[in-house]
């Protein structure tokens, strides 16, 4: 008697970049990524490898993150990237805060309905038939208010979007304890950085696997500040 076919799992791993300072003094752009995917997760096991390799050479890294970590760790850790594409699909959502009307700028509105929009590009490019859970990462959020309207916009755009029988969960988990979710924020910086700096350096590392970024306001006109 054959062995019945494994359950399929969906990975999302959410990251962000920007900040939702509403003025001149904020950063021009605030993108949300995605990056989903398929077990077997096979850049863990390299990126564990380079931390004790950077640990060995004398640098206190406790994780990755790449904002922080300095050119050479960064070009490491996107050669390690780039070499596990396989299977990956990232998404990206673009938001020109300028042209973001005052009613929508409360964290509590807008960083769900921007997310919301996200996840749909997301979900609708998969056949959700083929999998028996959809798991959602995000970094761990410290703000109750903000954790619960992340939480429901999640689900709500999930129990939308999902065949039925198919299950869903939402984990906030610290990004120090999960490489995929260091991943996400690589790909997410790269896409920042081609978008509010111009430099696609490492962006066209990942650009394959990038299948949208959708800047959301690109036919706006009017400019709040």
């Amino acid at each position: 008697m054959p062995l019945a076919a494994p359950d399929r799992f969906l990975y999302i791993f959410l990251d962000e970049a920007g900040n939702l300072d509403f003025s001149p003094g904020g950063t021009r752009y605030f993108i949300l990524s995605s990056v989903a995917k398929e077990r077997p997760f096979n850049a863990y096991k390299e990126l564990t490898e380079l931390k004790y390799d950077l640990v060995e050479l004398g640098t206190n890294i406790e994780y990755f993150h790449a904002a922080e970590d300095n050119q050479a760790t960064r070009n490491r850790v996107f050669n390690i990237i780039q070499r596990n594409l396989a299977g990956i699909r990232v998404d990206a959502l673009v938001v020109e805060k300028r042209k973001t009307g005052p009613a929508l700028r409360a964290e509590e509105r807008f960083y769900p309905e921007m997310l919301g929009y996200l996840l749909r590009y997301v979900v609708e490019g998969h056949d959700l038939r083929q999998f028996a859970e959809v798991i959602v990462f995000t970094d761990r959020i410290p703000v109750q208010r903000k954790r619960t309207a992340v939480e429901k916009t999640i689900k709500l755009t999930l129990a939308q979007k999902l065949p039925k029988g198919v299950r869903y969960r939402i984990l906030h988990h610290d990004s120090k304890s999960n490489c995929d979710l260091q991943i996400a924020d690589y790909c997410n910086w790269a896409i920042y950085r081609k978008w509010d700096r111009a430099d696609a350096r490492s962006y066209s590392l990942i650009q394959p696997v990038v299948q949208s970024e959708f800047e959301i306001f690109r036919n706006g006109t009017t400019l709040h500040y």
